[in-house]
């Protein structure tokens, strides 16, 4: 089968899809109040245990895996990765001028500008065997969110989308789907309630978190229960359904100004020997404010930033957060960008899974760094590699996943998966079963259509322990 057409512009993901920006936790419309309502109430139909049943051979989940996972860091590599680059190195004329390096698997080498995560693969796992047909980088990146492909106007719920509702805690009153760098993919037809909450600043707290200028808390509670009043005579005279979802957005906000846990988007309390742990300020790398790549020397590392702040957030129990590195779309000067980019990669990922070892948090936190597909064996005339769905990798840490292995290979140019293909909805079956999310559950959307959480994926029970 031959990959769809590929779009070499990079566009954003599509915001149709439901993220939610910072001072939009606060300012929602009556509009999407009221779309908020109609998801809430139609969520406890949503994952009716009467649904309709698929293939039998996807019906259970493998009864012998323990759920491990309370938490999953998502690495986004923004623009798709090349494989042969990072995880995957070749030989002959595919192989590129990257040298490799050993790492602690028997065999396995990753290539030198992923040198800090070699004495660190006993923890990980790498899939080598991911096959896409979708080489399109927006159709791609929603696939690889949601193990759908998009089609028309039905909108999937991403998989931060499914862990902020399947994992929902009453004791946490911060947002339980965080994206930082990039609005990520939001929960479709699951309702606003469970998109992302997005920071696009890992250097400082929210915005619009504070009383406002000359408020104070006494203040403050006297105008919310005169809006209370406002709010109250509207819903007397149209029905409460239009107020609903207003009143659930201004109590979660409310909740998160108030919220002792508040201080976990604040990385300025970690001492400086952490952060230059994660790469931050240490002049060999970075990116900028929207995740993409900076050369050495520029101000800042938001990568090794919302890397960092990610590790805070699941320390309280945020269930899933989303950390981009965008300026993997390498057509053009592929080794020298690659090269840079794993400068910001390399020491935040190996500083993130030292420090949740550190803390006692790996085994319950899944760690997994991926983009959208791979990059073509074959290297263009621009010394840059082009789009390649029909073989990426996957790197995988924490989270009740068994470390020291290899799954799946590539044919030895790299043109082909030679064992054990894994198709998305596979990562995303493997993903809902190491945080006890039974993939088999149906969804009923808000017209009628039953929707399997991961498509008919297959667990890949290997990489779980």
């Amino acid at each position: 089968m031959q990959p769809r057409n590929c779009d070499c512009h990079d566009q954003k993901p599509d915001l149709a899809a439901g993220p939610i920006a910072r001072r939009d936790f606060f300012r929602l419309g009556i509009g999407g109040a009221l779309s908020l309502a109609l998801a809430s109430r139609m969520t406890s139909s949503l994952f009716a245990e009467d649904g309709k049943k698929g293939n039998e051979k996807y019906d259970k989940p493998p009864a012998a895996i323990t759920p491990k996972a309370k938490s999953v860091i998502l690495l986004w590599m923004d623009g798709g990765p090349s494989q042969m680059d990072t995880w995957d190195p070749k030989g002959g004329v595919n192989g590129g001028s990257l040298k490799k390096v050993k790492t602690k698997i028997d065999g396995c080498e990753f290539t030198e500008p992923l040198a800090p995560l070699a004495d660190l693969a006993d923890r990980m796992a790498i899939v080598r065997s991911m096959t896409s047909r979708e080489g399109n980088h927006q159709r791609a990146r929603y696939y690889l969110h949601t193990g759908y492909p998009p089609t028309g106007t039905l909108k999937h719920p991403s998989m931060g989308a499914v862990a902020s509702l399947k994992k929902q805690r009453a004791d946490l009153d911060l947002p339980h789907f965080v994206s930082i760098n990039n609005p990520s993919f939001g929960a479709g037809f699951l309702g606003v309630s469970y998109g992302p909450f997005v920071i696009q600043d890992p250097s400082r707290p929210p915005d619009n978190v504070a009383y406002a200028a000359g408020i104070d808390a006494e203040r403050f509670d006297r105008r919310l229960r005169l809006l209370e009043k406002a709010d109250a005579a509207f819903a007397a005279s149209r029905g409460g359904v239009m107020t609903d979802g207003k009143d659930a957005i201004y109590e979660k906000s409310v909740k998160l100004m108030r919220s002792p846990l508040l201080k976990a988007f604040d990385i300025s309390e970690e001492g400086e020997s952490v952060k230059r742990g994660y790469g931050i300020g240490d002049g060999e790398g970075g990116s900028d404010k929207k995740g993409n790549a900076q050369k050495a020397g520029q101000r800042g590392d938001r990568f090794g930033e919302g890397v960092l702040m990610a590790r805070r957030l699941v320390e309280v129990g945020v269930p899933f957060v989303e950390v981009t590195l965008g300026g993997w779309d390498t057509h053009q000067d592929n080794f020298n960008r690659v090269t840079g980019l794993c400068g910001s990669l390399g020491p935040a990922f190996a500083a993130l899974i030292r420090d949740l070892e550190d803390r006692g948090l790996l085994e319950s936190t899944l760690v997994m760094c991926m983009g959208e597909f791979g990059r073509t064996p074959r290297i263009n005339e621009n010394d840059g590699r082009d789009h390649f769905p029909g073989c990426f990798s996957v790197a995988m840490a924490g989270g009740g996943v068994r470390g020291g292995q290899v799954i799946g290979a590539t044919s030895d140019d790299g043109t082909s998966v030679a064992k054990d293909p894994w198709a998305v909805p596979d990562l995303i079956a493997t993903v809902c079963t190491a945080m006890g999310i039974d993939h088999t559950e149906w969804f009923q959307t808000p017209v009628g259509r039953p929707i399997q959480i991961a498509n008919k994926g297959r667990v890949i029970e290997k990489l779980l322990a």
